[in-house]
């Protein structure tokens, strides 16, 4: 575990440097030391990143050649601003004048240090910012109560999704309820508020299990929420089965972005396939999708249903909504087009009736 062992090649740096000197050596594969203030090095990373920002490439007519240049550009902003690195001792105490003290947050997300290194400060950042969630919590007016995301899985900061599955009307009867991919444990939690009596959360990320079980235990529902993996389904049958997989067919690029993006639809395609096998008769499996990857041409519907079908599935159902997040309404997005017509839907699928 972190942190991490000094690079090669190595310049310390200052108060002194420039934005255009520090992306010049960060870009020809130098890494920079900061010796400097630690505001002053928050100043220089936000500088660097708007100097980045403005080497983004020109907009084009095909959605999907944008969205790769997008991908390609974030790639390089990540890698350049990973350049800048801070030292830390033993026990996460920063080497900066002025640092504030991460030892908890640190320990939180990388577990015990192993010794001094050095951290790259872009991402200690998003450590430190995945500690304020996790003390504050993000609100979930679905269940009247907060959620606590750990660093490394993704925060429930779009309600749609969340909200989807607070007002879809449950199959009758409905007792047992699998959530494939909890994360935070969300929509675990939203489905036991609704009454059902048992729901069996699964994620294939350690944090995440971790994460839900710590949910779990706030919100006080740990008699009717049994978190466990690491996997996507659990053995048996429920009478409902609900997934939020990925919504962009992509590689992610962090462990944070393995919420977003699912290589080969991956997650989505083993949720259909075994679908069926784990439903109990009459049940229903829940798909809570976006339609942004059709928008951006890295899925087409008819790929979608076709995915469905052959995993004899049927729809019997479908609801929609818009996005209320930032970004669909943010015009300097490149993927802006596709974003505000940006469509999340709650499928509700069954098995077919087998012909006789």
């Amino acid at each position: 575990m972190p942190p991490f062992p000094t690079p090669p090649r190595l310049t310390a740096v200052d108060d002194d440097c420039s934005a255009a000197t520090a992306c010049r050596l960060a870009r020809a594969g130098t890494a920079l030391l900061w010796r400097g203030t630690f505001p002053q090095a928050r100043r220089l990373l936000a500088a660097m990143g708007r100097r980045l920002d403005r080497r983004a490439p020109h907009p084009v007519d095909d959605p999907a050649e944008a969205f790769r240049a997008h991908r390609r550009a974030r790639r390089d902003r990540a890698r350049v601003l990973g350049q800048v690195l801070v030292a830390v001792d033993g026990e996460y105490r920063l080497d900066v004048r002025g640092a504030p003290d991460v030892r908890e947050a640190c320990r939180q997300a990388y577990g015990p240090a192993t010794g001094p290194g050095v951290l790259a400060l872009q991402e200690l950042l998003g450590v430190m910012g995945a500690h304020q969630w996790r003390e504050r919590g993000v609100p979930v007016p679905a269940l009247g109560a907060r959620i606590h995301p750990h660093y490394g899985v993704f925060s429930p900061t779009r309600s749609e999704y969340v909200d989807l599955v607070a007002q879809a009307s449950l199959p009758a009867l409905t007792r047992t309820a699998f959530d494939l991919g909890t994360g935070t444990g969300v929509l675990a939690a939203v489905l036991a508020r609704r009454g059902i009596a048992r729901v069996t959360a699964t994620d294939r990320n350690p944090r995440a299990l971790a994460c839900a079980r710590d949910n779990t235990t706030r919100l006080g529902r740990t008699a009717r929420i049994d978190v466990r993996g690491p996997g996507l389904y659990p053995d048996g049958r429920a009478d409902l089965v609900v997934c939020n997989p990925p919504w962009l067919p992509a590689h992610p690029v962090s462990d944070l972005e393995q919420g977003v993006y699912d290589p080969g639809s991956r997650m989505l395609r083993a949720f259909l396939t075994a679908l069926t096998a784990h439903l109990e008769p009459g049940g229903e499996g829940w798909l809570v999708l976006s339609d942004l990857a059709e928008r951006l041409g890295l899925r087409t519907r008819a790929e979608l249903l076709d995915l469905v079908g052959a995993a004899g599935l049927r729809v019997v159902g479908r609801m929609d909504t818009t996005p209320r997040h930032p970004k669909a309404a943010a015009r300097e997005d490149p993927l802006h087009a596709a974003r505000a017509g940006e469509v999340t839907s709650l499928w509700r699928l069954q098995a077919r009736p087998l012909v006789r």
